[in-house]
């Protein structure tokens, strides 16, 4: 995969384990001793789980871009707030600069409790729409930490609980990954070049989703339609028809494996798993079961897939049963893989339960 979707953390371990059965302790190896996968804001201002050695070109491809609009829109709000007397960018930069000074001074990671300590201007106010039950006032110091780090000054390090846990420790990026992090906020440098950190990301999505629209590749990324362009001008890439509609792939990436020779597989994929969150036209391996198995923003489900295509969703109830429904006839030996597929993860889970933070209509029901 080019990434694993990390906006909900149980996300990244169930995706791992549906691919490779590696174990939840595994997954925390990779992350917080080897720290060869690194947690950071990407793709569609989502948080992604990405190997160390792409985050400058996530960075560079899509990050950079998401913070100048994270500025702007937390710059707006602190002075709407009339917080900053008059420069709320400097300001901000102001506190910024605290946040990083008091990272340094306890030589280590911290939680954004302890960093709200030290720099008590992280526990500012502000009041978010006010006319609405759910619009009181919050705290900034998570738009603050998000932006440090969407900025590159800061990286989400060890977890704080257990790994369905969406708490972390904050890091300096010298100290967990052992990269310059010398620059002071919104003096960042330029580093690696995003138009050269677009054509790469593109070239490794397609590797993956390819042949595939145009408009799934700029969908996936969140970038312009300019942008998009631009990337695969500096790619090497061929025309291919898709069912009636122009597709693209790498030209050295066009042999397809015959249907015949692909082994039947049943898999159980978790919530936002970045397989079906691949592609924007989903229709070819999805059919009609959007319905059932999105919730009303996008986000899909657990799903259940035989053959290459979604036939169904699943869930885990209380009791720790994982559960699932067909919602087409697959055959006896597709029913029979998928039964088997839920058991082996019913085991693997143990004692844990896990809740999609976006919860879908089939999911819900399943999990009653």
């Amino acid at each position: 995969m080019v990434a694993l979707h990390a906006t909900d953390p149980v996300t990244v371990y169930l995706s791992a384990w549906a691919r490779t059965g590696c174990s939840a302790e595994h997954v925390d190896e990779a992350l917080y001793t080897d720290r060869n996968l690194v947690r950071m804001l990407g793709m569609r201002r989502t948080v992604f789980v990405v190997p160390a050695e792409l985050v400058d070109v996530v960075q560079a491809a899509c990050t950079d871009d998401v913070a100048r609009r994270l500025r702007r829109q937390l710059e707006k709000h602190l002075t709407d707030g009339g917080i900053g007397d008059g420069d709320a960018a400097g300001w901000l930069r102001s506190v910024e600069a605290g946040v990083l000074r008091a990272l340094a001074a306890r030589g280590g990671g911290a939680s954004g409790a302890q960093l709200s300590a030290d720099e008590p201007r992280l526990r500012t106010q502000l009041i978010y729409t006010p006319d609405k039950a759910y619009g009181g006032a919050a705290n900034i110091t998570s738009r603050v930490l998000g932006l440090l780090a969407a900025d590159g000054h800061l990286v989400r390090g060890h977890r704080r609980g257990g790994w369905s846990s969406g708490q972390f420790d904050w890091f300096p990026p010298g100290a967990w990954l052992g990269s310059d992090a010398s620059a002071e906020p919104g003096d960042r440098g330029e580093g690696l070049k995003a138009d050269a950190a677009r054509a790469e990301l593109a070239r490794r999505w397609l590797l993956v989703f390819g042949p595939a629209l145009v408009s799934d590749l700029q969908w996936w990324a969140g970038w312009t339609a300019g942008q998009t362009k631009a990337a695969l001008a500096a790619l090497p890439v061929a025309e291919v028809d898709l069912e009636g509609q122009a597709g693209i792939a790498l030209a050295d990436d066009l042999e397809f494996p015959a249907a015949a020779g692909v082994p039947a597989v049943a898999a159980l994929l978790p919530a936002l798993d970045p397989t079906p969150m691949g592609w924007q036209a989903r229709s070819w391996y999805l059919g009609p079961h959007a319905p059932p198995l999105f919730d009303r923003t996008g986000n899909v489900g657990p799903t259940v897939w035989w053959e290459g295509r979604v036939v169904g969703g699943w869930a885990q109830r209380a009791s720790g049963e994982v559960v699932h429904r067909l919602l087409e006839d697959i055959g006896s030996d597709g029913e029979a893989a998928v039964s088997a597929e839920a058991g082996r993860l019913e085991a693997w889970l143990g004692p844990a339960r896990v809740t999609p933070r976006f919860r879908t209509p089939l999911e819900r029901e399943l999990s009653a």
